[in-house]
């Protein structure tokens, strides 16, 4: 789907990632942290709103790979201007069948990782990235901590 085909429903949930930031990693959809953050990447992408964000990224790519969902099937989806409740429905019937407790266990590994608990590549790229992005004087104590004194919201 091109910007010039964008259906009205989908240009009225996409957010304006040049003006606007994502929805925190730690906000769920369809049970999943991260998730609500790549939808609205995806849209905004969809949009051509996606200012410098990128949907399927590395940080998109730690729900995708979890949950077992294929980033074009998601996307293709988002196209047909789908709700967050229809959005968190789809991800629900297409991701890999774990039980409640593991997708719970996995979102509180994220939440409350620091750091250090990144695989190597994330705590290479996070020694550089975090004194670009957070102010002197802000402490990180979890790896979403990043993202959300980056946008603001702390």
């Amino acid at each position: 789907m091109t910007t010039a085909t964008v259906s009205d429903q989908l240009k009225a949930l996409a957010k304006d990632l040049s003006h606007d930031y994502p929805r925190s990693p730690r906000e769920t959809i369809g049970g999943y942290v991260l998730a609500a953050r790549a939808l609205d990447k995806c849209r905004a992408t969809l949009n051509g709103t996606n200012g410098e964000y990128h949907y399927d990224c590395p940080l998109d790519n730690m729900f995708l790979g979890f949950a077992g969902i294929n980033a074009d099937e998601l996307k293709a989806f988002v196209a047909t201007g789908a709700s967050d409740e229809q959005v968190g429905e789809w991800i629900q019937q297409h991701a890999k069948q774990k039980d409640r407790l593991e997708v719970v266990k996995w979102n509180n590994s994220l939440r409350y990782a620091t750091i250090k608990d990144l695989p190597d590549a994330l705590q290479l790229f996070m020694e550089d990235y975090v004194p670009e992005v957070v102010p002197a004087g802000k402490v990180v104590y979890h790896f979403f901590d990043v993202y959300d004194i980056e946008e603001k919201r702390i």
